[in-house]
């Protein structure tokens, strides 16, 4: 952008903050750039200095300086991502899709990470205008993962899920035949713990916070056990942490 420019917020945008939506439209600028002009009354909306936190309206129309953008901020997707992204898709209408999320990809990028797969679905798929994560799933699980096409679908399903509406069950493999009880409620309460390296992690603990998990066992092997897993809580690491409490770590699982 190397002049001003005048944007219409357009309907599917109306409720964003105003950082949020700079953020999100002018990919390759860094943060500090777009707080800075915004202090400076740089950035206007309906002609008139707006905070950050500016909510935006259907039809505002938001003045932005011109911003030089990092060219080398462009991110390729190779064609064998593209074609796994296809192969994935399990659903899809003019409010959302649906991916089965394979394992060992990130749902976003960053921590090192340049490409994510909301990042790669919307290098690729540069007909929609919006895409967002609806959830997120963790690098090495599998699964289905909803990506919202319209604002307000966004919120309505991040309300869902909020409201605990939406039942989320997963399958784990773990280690060692199953013998206790074939259904198991894991009652005990989860804590993040913040090592002298720095490192966190997540343990059992009397001072951490409520968690509750629903275990069916599906199938029991000579060696392993099949699991359907149900967190009636959202903690982190919820399922792998009351695997192992039970002395039945997620196969694969390093940490």
């Amino acid at each position: 952008m190397s002049q001003v420019s005048y944007i219409t917020i357009a309907p599917n945008d109306e409720g964003q903050r105003l950082d949020n939506y700079l953020i999100r439209t002018l990919k390759g600028v860094p943060k500090s750039h777009f707080y800075r002009i915004i202090r400076q009354g740089e950035v206007r909306i309906n002609k008139k200095r707006a905070k950050p936190s500016t909510k935006l309206h259907a039809h505002d129309v938001l003045r932005v300086p011109p911003i030089r953008v990092s060219a080398n901020k462009h991110i390729h997707v190779s064609q064998s991502t593209i074609t796994l992204l296809k192969q994935s898709i399990i659903a899809e209408n003019e409010y959302f899709m649906v991916l089965n999320k394979p394992a060992g990809m990130a749902v976003h990028g960053g921590s090192g990470l340049s490409l994510g797969v909301i990042e790669a679905l919307r290098q690729w798929r540069t007909e929609l205008s919006y895409l967002e994560l609806v959830h997120r799933l963790d690098k090495e699980t599998s699964g289905c993962l909803l990506i919202a096409k319209k604002r307000r679908v966004l919120k309505e399903l991040q309300r869902q899920f909020a409201e605990r509406l939406v039942k989320k069950t997963y399958w784990a493999l773990v280690h060692h035949t199953w013998l206790e009880s074939k259904q198991v409620t894991v009652d005990k309460p989860l804590y993040k713990n913040t090592l002298s390296s720095g490192e966190r992690m997540v343990v059992v603990s009397e001072q951490g916070k409520a968690s509750l998990t629903h275990i069916h066992l599906l199938e029991n092997f000579e060696y392993y056990a099949l699991l359907s897993v149900l967190p009636q809580t959202g903690r982190t690491h919820q399922i792998r942490v009351h695997c192992a409490y039970l002395k039945h770590p997620i196969v694969g699982d390093l940490k």
